[in-house]
């Protein structure tokens, strides 16, 4: 059984932190997903994975973070977003107010691309300072195989995969009579030679790329295969978060500078 903290009382959770050490966060979007799927399609991965590791693992699992960086969306109707800066310090700060309470290892379950270079941006600061161990990860970049092998024509946004875990996890928001219209107005391939233009990225927004904001083919979705990669990344978490629970925290934090260290030749 998880651990959600929200769903806590203070005594509760000063029983965990008696002695557990280790918080999941859930993370992902408030963005356009096309015309098939909810704005919601990120965080309700991130925390559907995040719940289903830690009702296995009896770890923390914090609520879910909602908004994060999607300006790459923002022509779309309902597209919500923070500047990168802003969203960084967001959270390190609710992760520090963590380590407060006794936490000192964090993985940040993440469903949405935009954060990914944010969190590690986070986790770097925190353990810098020696302050925690935070790593990011990401659903679909732990079973690469796996999402190749499901679809014929895969997509970074809004394509089958995210359509097959919506299905799988809240199949009643996903807009099945939209599906064919979903692969129609967008783009199925995004070949790295179409993402350059004379070795330069000369575009920013996904609307530059499709005219719909998704790339690849949502037909090829079920919620079967949902349920294959919903169980198969859940596994890989799970890993992670034993893995990282089971290091001394010294083994987390940075190596020393080689000898000589800066200073100790001076007298």
């Amino acid at each position: 059984m998880d651990v959600y903290l929200s769903e806590q009382t203070w005594p509760e959770l000063g029983e965990y932190v008696a002695e557990e050490s280790l918080a999941v966060v859930p993370l992902g979007s408030t963005e356009q997903h096309g015309p098939h799927l909810p704005l919601a399609t990120d965080y309700l991965i991130g925390e559907a994975l995040a719940r289903a590791a830690t009702d296995r693992t009896g770890h923390l699992c914090t609520p879910p973070v909602r908004i994060a960086v999607s300006e790459h969306h923002r022509q779309f109707h309902g597209t919500m977003w923070v500047e990168p800066e802003v969203f960084r310090d967001y959270v390190e700060s609710f992760t520090r107010n963590l380590t407060y309470h006794g936490i000192d290892r964090v993985v940040y379950v993440n469903a949405h691309g935009g954060n990914v270079q944010h969190l590690r941006e986070v986790g770097r600061r925190l353990r810098r300072d020696e302050t925690a161990y935070a790593v990011e990860w990401m659903w679909d970049e732990s079973i690469p195989d796996l999402v190749d092998e499901a679809f014929e024509t895969n997509g970074p946004h809004g394509g089958p995969k995210e359509t097959a875990m919506v299905m799988h996890i809240a199949e009643d928001l996903v807009r099945e009579g939209e599906l064919d219209a979903a692969h129609e107005g967008g783009r199925a391939t995004l070949a790295p030679e179409e993402l350059r233009t004379a070795g330069s990225r000369t575009f920013y927004d996904s609307i530059d790329n499709s005219e719909n904001g998704v790339f690849g083919d949502q037909t090829d979705a079920t919620p079967e295969k949902g349920a294959e990669l919903f169980e198969a990344a859940t596994d890989q978490l799970v890993q992670l978060v034993e893995w990282i629970d089971d290091q001394p925290f010294a083994d987390l934090m940075p190596d020393p500078h080689v000898d000589p260290q800066p200073g100790s030749r001076r007298e």
